[in-house]
Order: C-alpha cells, then structure tokens, then sequence
C-alpha cells in the first residue's frame, strides 16, 4: 500500500502542547557514558560518607540542577 493510500485524518495533531504534556514512560532509562571527573576531596569523602551508590547520587544530584535550570520539575 502506498503512503498515499493510508487514511491520517483521524490521527491527532501532535503540536507544541502535546508535546508540554508529555511524560516519560516508566520504564524510560537515560544512557549512561563513562567519563573521568575531578571532584573536591572533601565533596567525594561526603558523597561516599553516605553509603553505597555515590556515583548515582552524583548523577542525581547533576540532574536536578540540570532540569531545575531547565525549568523542569526534577
């Protein structure tokens, strides 16, 4: 079947406020990238004083401040 064949009139417009609506789907995780960065010694100590999983709350942390600079809710 050619595209031109296939009936779009009941499909909705997908606009800008579609789009503001939106929201990750549950199951949504970012990619990851392994990167090498310097941080505060005493910063580092605080983060691993904290337990397991420093490396996650370094990236949570990064991106609260993103989306909070965004404009978004983090």
């Amino acid at each position: 079947m050619p595209d031109e064949a296939i009936d779009t009139s009941d499909i909705p417009v997908m606009d800008d406020e579609f789009w503001e609506k939106a929201v990750r789907n549950r199951f949504y995780h970012p990619a990851k990238k392994t990167m090498k960065i310097q941080l505060d010694a005493e910063i580092l100590a605080w983060l691993k004083s904290q337990g397991a999983g420093y490396q996650a709350r370094i990236n949570e942390i990064l991106r609260t401040a993103m989306l909070k600079e965004q404009g978004r809710a983090g």
